[in-house]
């Protein structure tokens, strides 16, 4: 069991021990966080634990001790501002992949984890490029335009689920209406027939639904307005925003083979002795990008049929299950060609993609 420590007698301990390297583990909550060391090549020690504050207090004073300081902890809903604090107290800070870190026992503590990121820790540092995946943090400025562009869709979800609550309101009563009923002028052909409490819950929906409506409207210009004037025909500007802001920089990658990683779009493999199976996507890397890209496709199938990755899929020669994997394949080859794109080491016009010229 993690228990907290005397952060004062930790570090006079870890400086009097004459190590040159201090790993540390670390298992990040909101309220605390649960830390192990590991000195040199030494054992992981037992696990305790720290605030936020005391973690960036031990990495500033074992780097004035002389220690060099690694540490890494798995991304979360706490953010990147323990990961910012670590590098600017000297420290070699790392936010990897979280994965399920299992010891074999079927047991799961705080302790466990910040011990099992640790040991991943060391074998990264002896080498193992293997050991986790880390990710790439983004800028506070890069974060806060991924945020903007974020906060339109969770408008747009919100004001559709609210929409859904008034649709089954008006079921409930034996009113089967589809669509946007809160519109004017379908809400104002609909009220005469219910009856006055149902319109009164109703227009209390509306009011909601009506606001999120205005902002997500808003949301969506400030995006488009940030947009490059000449995009491809199809591409659309808020679909380019989003995907420039989910990226964060199209620069990062150095290739195309990790393009498509990052889409999730490459399919799964099984190979063993003389078999090998291809499987599903594994469905890797930012889950937006792979939605934005698979509904581009399907744009491009209808207003670009010349962009030879879609060619198959405007012939339409197949059906069903097939035809959707050849929408993923033309989606990872769309993605690829957009980096191109944004990284100026193409044209459209080299890849098939009218331009309107106004």
């Amino acid at each position: 069991m993690t228990t907290k420590t005397n952060l004062r007698k930790l570090i006079d301990r870890v400086l009097a021990s004459k190590c040159q390297t201090v790993k540390v583990g670390a298992d990040v909550h909101a309220r605390d966080i649960v830390v192990t060391l590991q000195l040199d090549g030494a054992l992981p020690e037992k696990p305790f634990r720290l605030e936020a504050a005391e973690l960036v207090a031990l990495a500033t004073a074992l780097g004035k001790g002389g220690l060099k300081v690694h540490l890494c902890q798995e991304a979360g809903p706490c953010g990147f501002g323990l990961h910012r604090q670590l590098l600017a107290a000297g420290a070699h800070s790392l936010v990897v992949v979280p994965t399920a870190l299992a010891d074999g026992r079927q047991q799961k503590t705080d302790g466990l984890d910040a011990t099992a990121l640790v040991d991943k820790l060391d074998r990264y540092l002896r080498g193992n490029t293997k050991a986790f995946t880390t990710i790439t943090v983004p800028t506070p400025q890069q974060e806060q335009d991924r945020a903007a562009s974020r906060l339109r869709n969770q408008l747009q979800r919100g004001r559709q689920q609210w929409e859904t609550r008034g649709r089954g309101l008006l079921l409930a009563q034996g009113h089967h209406v589809r669509g946007q009923w809160w519109r004017p002028a379908r809400w104002e052909a609909l009220r005469p027939e219910l009856p006055a409490w149902l319109a009164t819950q109703l227009e209390v929906l509306r009011t909601i639904i009506t606001g999120l409506d205005t902002e997500e409207k808003a949301a969506r210009e400030r995006l488009e307005a940030a947009a490059p004037k000449a995009l491809p025909k199809a591409v659309g500007a808020l679909t380019w925003v989003q995907l420039a802001r989910e990226i964060c920089d199209w620069r990062r990658f150095k290739n195309r083979r990790q393009v498509a990683s990052y889409t999730g779009l490459c399919p799964g493999c099984h190979q063993s002795g003389g078999t090998q199976r291809d499987g599903h996507i594994n469905r890797h890397g930012n889950p937006l990008v792979r939605h934005l890209l698979i509904q581009l496709v399907w744009r491009l199938v209808r207003y670009q049929p010349a962009y030879p990755p879609v060619a198959k899929l405007v012939e339409g020669v197949v059906r069903g299950a097939a035809r959707r994997k050849l929408a993923v394949a033309a989606a990872r080859r769309l993605g690829v060609d957009l980096w191109r794109l944004a990284t100026a080491q193409t044209t459209p016009e080299k890849l098939h993609l009218l331009v309107p010229t106004t």
